[in-house]
C-alpha cells in the first residue's frame, strides 16, 4: 500500500478546495490501495474532521507548538518516520517544501512557481487561467476522474447541534437565508452599514429567517438584530457553519472562506460579494447554484490576490457601489 502526503497550510478556503484532489488521490490507487495523511493548520484540521478519504490529520501549528525552525524540523522528523512515498505540496511558500524535503519522501510534487522548488522532485505549471479547483486536481494524472465536488462532512455532533436551533427558532416552514459579513481583508468586506440596511430589509419578510455567521472577530460587529434574525458570530465551529449550510437555502458572503463551504452543498444558492478580488483570480464560488455580485466598471480591480487594508485608490467603489437593494432585490428574484 502507498503512502502518501498532503501538506497545504494555507487559508481555510483553500484547504477546502483541495478537497477533490483528496478523493482524486485515493482514487488513482484505489486498487492497490493507500493511506493519505494532511498536514495542514488548526483550522484547516478542523474543517477536514471526518473525511473519509484520509487516514490522518496533522495540525502544524506554526504559530505555536511548531513556531521557527526547530519545530518545522521536530515536525519533518516526525513525518520522516512515517515513511512516505509522495508527497503533494500545492502550498507555495518555502517551509512548506522543506517540510516536504524532511520527510525524505522520494518524490516530492508542487507548482513551478513555487518558492521552494529547487526541492521538489516535480513541477507541475501553475496555470493562473484556470479555479483553484481545477489546479489541485493537476497534481493527479488519472484519466476519467468526474468528482470534482467539495465535500466536507459535519458529524452527528453538529448536526444534532443545528437540529436544536431548528426546533428552538421554529425553522422548519422558513426560507434560511445565512449571512456571512466578514473577511480578513479590508477590502474584500462589503460595508457593515450595507449588511445591517440588508438585514433591516430581510427581517421584514415573516417568510424569511436570517442566520448570522462568522468568528470571533466578526462576533464583535454591531450587526442589526431583530425576532427574525439569529445571531451565531462566535458561536460555531466550522463544520456547525457547514451543516447550517446543508439545510439553508441561500447565502450572502464577502470573498471569504464561507463561500468555500458552502459549494459544498449543490442546494444551497450563493451570492458571493466580490469587491478588491475578482473572478478571474480563481476563487469564485465552484457550485452551479452560485452568483458573484461586482462592480464591473472599474479598471483597478483587482487590485491584489487577496485584498488589503484599505483602498489602494482611496474611493472604495468597488465595494460603496454594490448598493443594499440591489443584493436585496436579488435574494427576492431568486425566492420568486
Amino acid at each position: 500500500m502507498k503512502k502518501k502526503l498532503i501538506i497545504h497550510t494555507a487559508f481555510i478556503g483553500d484547504i477546502i478546495l483541495s478537497t477533490p484532489l483528496i478523493k482524486k488521490l485515493k482514487a488513482k490507487d484505489i486498487d492497490e490501495g493507500c493511506s493519505i495523511t494532511y498536514v495542514t493548520t488548526p483550522a484547516g484540521a478542523s474543517v477536514l474532521k471526518n473525511n473519509p478519504d484520509l487516514d490522518e490529520i496533522i495540525a502544524y501549528d506554526k504559530r505555536g507548538t511548531h513556531r521557527g525552525f526547530k519545530g518545522l524540523y521536530l515536525l519533518g522528523k516526525r513525518l520522516n518516520y512515517k515513511g512516505f512515498d509522495e508527497v503533494i505540496i500545492p502550498h507555495r511558500y518555502l517551509r512548506s517544501s522543506i517540510l516536504g524535503r524532511l520527510t525524505g519522501a522520494p518524490t516530492r510534487i508542487g507548482y513551478d512557481n513555487s518558492s521552494g522548488g529547487f526541492l521538489l522532485t516535480k513541477k507541475i505549471p501553475y496555470d493562473k487561467s484556470k479555479h483553484e479547483v481545477e489546479k489541485l486536481l493537476s497534481f493527479v494524472e488519472l484519466d476519467n476522474f468526474t468528482d470534482d465536488k467539495l465535500s466536507l462532512y459535519p458529524s452527528e455532533i453538529e448536526k444534532e447541534k443545528v437540529d436544536e436551533m431548528w426546533k428552538k427558532n421554529n425553522l422548519e416552514e422558513k426560507k434560511i437565508i445565512l449571512v456571512a459579513s466578514g473577511s480578513k481583508w479590508f477590502t474584500k468586506r462589503w460595508p457593515l452599514e450595507y449588511f445591517n440596511e440588508l438585514l433591516k430589509k430581510l427581517a421584514r419578510k415573516s417568510e424569511y429567517r436570517v442566520v448570522l455567521i462568522g468568528g470571533h472577530e466578526e462576533s464583535m460587529f454591531n450587526m442589526y438584530t431583530d425576532k427574525n434574525i439569529i445571531n451565531l458570530m462566535g458561536k460555531t465551529s466550522l463544520l456547525d457553519v457547514a451543516e447550517l449550510c446543508r439545510r439553508s437555502d441561500l447565502i450572502v458572503t464577502n470573498d471569504s472562506s464561507p463561500i468555500h463551504i458552502a459549494s459544498a452543498f449543490e442546494k444551497l444558492h450563493i451570492m458571493a460579494i466580490f469587491g478588491s478580488t475578482t473572478r478571474e483570480l480563481g476563487f469564485f464560488p465552484w457550485s452551479k447554484n452560485s452568483e458573484v455580485l461586482e462592480n464591473n466598471n472599474l479598471d483597478c480591480r483587482p487590485c491584489g490576490l487577496h485584498g488589503g487594508d484599505k483602498c489602494p485608490k482611496g474611493h472604495f467603489k468597488c465595494m460603496l457601489e454594490i448598493k443594499p437593494e440591489e443584493v436585496y432585490n436579488k435574494i427576492q428574484e431568486y425566492f420568486n
